[in-house]
């Protein structure tokens, strides 16, 4: 679960309002946009939605990636976020919910320690470098 090759995106204003983008990444493409209040037509999530969004889905993989490799019997993991700037911090809250029946006290806690190590909050938590050009 590492990123092992460069991740291209391409982002376009569409001109459906004053912000809504194309965004094609990895042969995928969705529609970003501010929403109302902040002068967009909310055409598609915000960039610290998609952002919130990222650190979420890395989070229930990485634990399903987990589980598989142990042979767990994981039913769904399920990863609940809240993101917003507390005195010029961004703050994410992580709430994990692994389902299963048949899975232990410890294995649930495993897999909660595991979603805290997934790659892209180690790289939000880590040192990153943006170069514009």
């Amino acid at each position: 679960m590492s990123v092992d090759k460069t991740i291209t995106a391409h982002i376009i204003e569409t001109g459906e309002s004053d912000f809504a983008v194309s965004i094609d990444v990895s042969g995928h493409t969705i529609k970003g946009d501010e929403p109302e209040d902040a002068g967009g037509k909310d055409l598609g999530p915000a960039p610290y939605d998609l952002l919130t969004a990222a650190l979420g889905e890395c989070t229930a993989m990485t634990v399903r990636w987990y589980a598989l490799r142990e042979k767990w019997p994981l039913e769904k993991v399920e990863v609940k976020l809240t993101f917003q700037k507390l005195n010029k911090v961004g703050v994410f809250e992580k709430h994990v919910i692994v389902h299963g029946d048949d899975l232990t006290d410890d294995q649930r806690q495993k897999l909660i320690d595991v979603a805290a190590k997934c790659p892209v909050q180690r790289t939000l938590e880590g040192k990153v470098e943006i170069r514009t050009v």
